[in-house]
């Protein structure tokens, strides 16, 4: 990866969070590694527990950030979170995956915040 896709990517994140904490979502992690891979945000929305991923684009030229979470990275999201959930205890609690699609323009970035994006794949 170039050092301007991860520049990019790393700008997306913090805007995301700052999106998300001023609608008021808290957020419980950034980053989130385990052996299956990275969880971008995990935080709260009220009682739901949220998965969070960061699609970050400077142009459109090969698609928008929010069509670039296919099927196979659904999947990935979703053994994720099952891995986040068991590994803290939070069985019974409410979950749901949100993308935040960031447009970073020349006149200033875009944020589109997308609830409840899609559901758990097994």
């Amino acid at each position: 990866m170039t050092r301007d896709r991860i520049s990019a990517g790393r700008r997306g994140e913090e805007l995301a969070a700052d999106c998300l904490a001023r609608v008021g979502y808290t957020i419980l992690a950034r980053n989130w590694r385990c052996p299956l891979g990275e969880l971008d945000i995990v935080a709260r929305d009220g009682e739901t527990l949220v998965f969070v991923e960061v699609r970050t684009r400077r142009s459109a030229r090969f698609g928008s950030p929010e069509e670039s979470v296919g099927f196979s990275k659904r999947q990935k999201l979703s053994r994720l979170a099952a891995f986040y959930l068991h590994r803290h205890g939070l069985f019974d609690v409410p979950a749901r995956f949100d993308v935040v699609a960031v447009h970073l323009l020349p006149s200033g970035p875009e944020l589109e915040l997308i609830r409840d994006a899609f559901d758990l794949i097994s």
